[in-house]
């Protein structure tokens, strides 16, 4: 995907990388003034893009989904999701911040009322988007939500049903699109989408706006603060995130292994 991005952030040689068969994922936005330069940058010049937040979920994904790797490939702007990819990169000597889509959301809200930019929110449920629409207009001045689109069941992220959400995005001239829709989902229809609707910035938040909403409860900030909101989410929904986090960790070895090897190049090239 051609663009005239403004990225000035670390070499390729030097990126905090994850890879494995058929994929090879680079984080390219470390920190949080790159993201708002970039997004900034991307406004401006009409520009759009889809932004993708790298977790171990996402790793054990990307291992298993042909579509999902392809998805990634196309994505703009990648940053770290996950205290375990934040850890990772510090022990490959290429340290980078955390950017959790959740806590995107207000700043990149911000960012679009200041360029006069418009927004849209697309997954969840109409009641939930409904909660959240208030919660920005209400927490950002400026803010403008044009479009609150809560797909079926059912639906299909690259097939009829995604082009019926992109018509009316188009419809309703929105810039931004938030899109609640879960892993692989919403990195398939931001692909998908930034296709069909160049100008439109697509960003991938997971369960963001139900935060919003007060239709689920996110961790405490303490409790985010010592890096336990995996037990947090664990106490809630035992049955749906036991087995994801069972499979996180066994990738960990792996990726702890190839963490070492970017470090022993980094190592290398500054010994050069």
């Amino acid at each position: 995907m051609t663009s005239t991005s403004s990225l000035s952030t670390v070499t390729e040689q030097s990126q905090m990388r994850f890879w494995g068969d058929g994929y090879d994922v680079a984080i390219n936005v470390t920190d949080w003034d790159t993201l708002e330069h970039e997004i900034t940058h991307r406004l401006r010049r009409g520009e759009g893009f889809s932004l993708a937040t790298i977790n171990l979920d996402h790793l054990v994904k990307l291992r298993q989904d042909t579509r999902f790797r392809e998805a990634y490939a196309a994505q703009d702007i990648v940053v770290a999701d996950g205290n375990p990819i934040v850890w990772l990169s510090k022990l490959a000597g290429r340290p980078i911040a955390l950017i959790p889509g959740s806590d995107a959301i207000l700043p990149i809200t911000r960012i679009a009322a200041a360029e006069g930019k418009t927004l849209a929110l697309v997954g969840s449920t109409e009641s939930a988007l409904a909660g959240a629409k208030d919660h920005l207009e209400r927490e950002v001045p400026g803010a403008r939500v044009v479009a609150t689109l809560a797909p079926p069941m059912g639906f299909d992220p690259t097939g009829e049903s995604a082009d019926t959400v992109l018509s009316a995005l188009k419809d309703a001239q929105a810039d931004i699109a938030f899109l609640a829709l879960g892993a692989p989902k919403q990195e398939l229809f931001a692909a998908y989408g930034r296709d069909v609707l160049p100008s439109v910035g697509f960003v991938s938040i997971g369960a963001g706006l139900d935060f919003f909403a007060g239709t689920q409860v996110r961790a405490p900030k303490w409790v985010r603060a010592i890096a336990m909101e995996w037990i947090w989410r664990t106490a809630l929904q035992p049955s749906r995130m036991v087995p994801r986090y069972a499979k996180c960790a066994g990738i960990l070895p792996g990726e702890v292994g190839n963490a070492l090897r970017l470090r022993s190049r980094t190592g290398r090239k500054s010994a050069d």
